[in-house]
């Protein structure tokens, strides 16, 4: 049974990096959301990926800055809320015929940034390290 719950995360930490990739390139989608996902299911399923990411030159310290401390520098909360607003507009552009989507997606959307928003900026010292 853990061989088959060792799979799934580790497909799941796959899954997670692909759609990470796909963020990196699209604006409108996180990239670092996903890879703290990725890291999360690679933590428990495979150390040697999840060191990977933690290592990464790019995204390694993004993510251990979120693991220690849930923290969110001002910049990557600002990208994050901006690309949130593209979102936005594009479902206003886009899906005119129907108000209730616009609402939903508009609740969805306030929340996420809501979230960012109140999550803590990184430390000086753990920014540093």
């Amino acid at each position: 049974m853990k061989t088959v719950k060792r799979r799934l995360l580790i497909g799941l930490g796959w899954v997670m990096v692909a759609l990470a990739l796909i963020g990196a390139v699209l604006p409108i989608m996180p990239t670092v959301p996903f890879l703290i996902v990725a890291a999360a299911a690679f933590a428990r399923s495979s150390p040697e990926l999840e060191a990977r990411l933690m290592n990464h030159p790019h995204f390694g310290p993004h993510l251990g800055r979120w693991r220690r401390e849930g923290a969110i520098s001002l910049p990557a909360k600002l990208l994050a809320v901006a690309a949130m607003g593209c979102s936005m507009v594009s479902v206003l552009l886009f899906a005119g015929a129907w108000p209730w989507l616009q609402a939903g997606v508009a609740f969805v959307l306030a929340c996420c940034a809501l979230y960012v928003l109140t999550r803590p900026s990184p430390s000086s010292i753990a920014a540093d390290g």
